[in-house]
C-alpha cells in the first residue's frame, strides 16, 4: 500500500510539473505575442500621425505653389492609399507586412517630391507653419524608424521562443507562428546618386 501510495504521488508530481512547464511556457509565449502586436500598433500609430500631418503640409504649400498640383495630388493619393491598408496585428504575415510597408514607403516618395518642390519658393521655406510642419514631420519620421526597430525587437524575441526546443512543441500545438520583420526597401542597398 505504501508502495502504491509513493508511486500515485511520484505520477502526480510529475504529472504537475509537465502542466505547469507547459502553462509557464503557454503564458509567456501569450505576453510574447501581445508584445508584438503592441509593437505593431506604435508603428500604425506613428504612421498615422504621418498622414494626420500630411493635409496640413500640403495646404500650406498649395497656398505658394499652386501649379504643382501634380505632386500635390500625388502626395494626396499616396497618403490616402497608405491609409487604406490595414493589418490584422494577431494574422501578419509577411505578404501583408510587405503589401503594407510598398503603400508606406510609396508616401515617403511623395512627400520626398513633395518637400523637393519647396527649393522653389523661398517665402514658403520661410514660412513658420511649414517650418514647424516640416520639423514635425522629420520627428515622425525619426519615431517611425524608432517603432520599426521596436517592433523587429519584439518580433525577434517572439520568433526566437517559439522555434527553440522545446517551447516549439508547445508553440506548435497552440498554433504560435513567426511573425514578419520590417526589412529594407527595394534599392536601399544602392546609394542615392548626388549630381551638381
Amino acid at each position: 500500500m505504501k508502495k502504491g501510495l509513493i508511486v500515485l504521488l511520484a505520477v502526480a508530481a510529475v504529472v504537475l510539473g509537465i502542466f505547469f512547464w507547459f502553462q509557464g511556457n503557454y503564458n509567456r509565449m501569450v505576453k510574447m505575442d501581445e508584445g508584438v502586436q503592441a509593437a505593431w500598433s506604435q508603428v500604425e500609430n506613428v504612421y498615422q500621425r504621418r498622414a494626420d500631418l500630411i493635409p496640413n503640409l500640403v495646404a500650406t504649400v498649395k497656398g505658394y505653389a499652386e501649379h504643382e498640383q501634380q505632386t500635390l495630388e500625388g502626395v494626396v493619393s499616396a497618403r490616402s492609399k497608405a491609409t487604406q491598408i490595414t493589418v490584422d496585428p494577431e494574422n501578419l504575415t509577411s505578404e501583408q507586412l510587405a503589401k503594407y510597408q510598398k503603400a508606406q514607403g510609396e508616401l515617403g516618395a511623395a512627400l520626398g517630391k513633395l518637400l523637393a518642390i519647396t527649393e522653389n519658393y523661398p517665402n514658403l521655406k520661410a514660412n513658420e507653419n511649414f517650418l514647424s510642419l516640416q520639423s514635425q514631420l522629420e520627428g515622425t519620421e525619426n519615431r517611425i524608424a524608432v517603432e520599426r526597430n521596436k517592433y523587429n525587437e519584439a518580433a525577434r524575441g517572439y520568433n526566437t521562443t517559439i522555434r527553440q526546443f522545446p517551447k516549439n512543441i508547445v508553440a506548435s500545438m497552440f498554433g504560435f507562428e513567426k511573425k514578419p520583420y520590417f526589412e529594407a526597401s527595394e534599392g536601399a542597398k544602392e546609394a542615392p546618386k548626388v549630381e551638381f
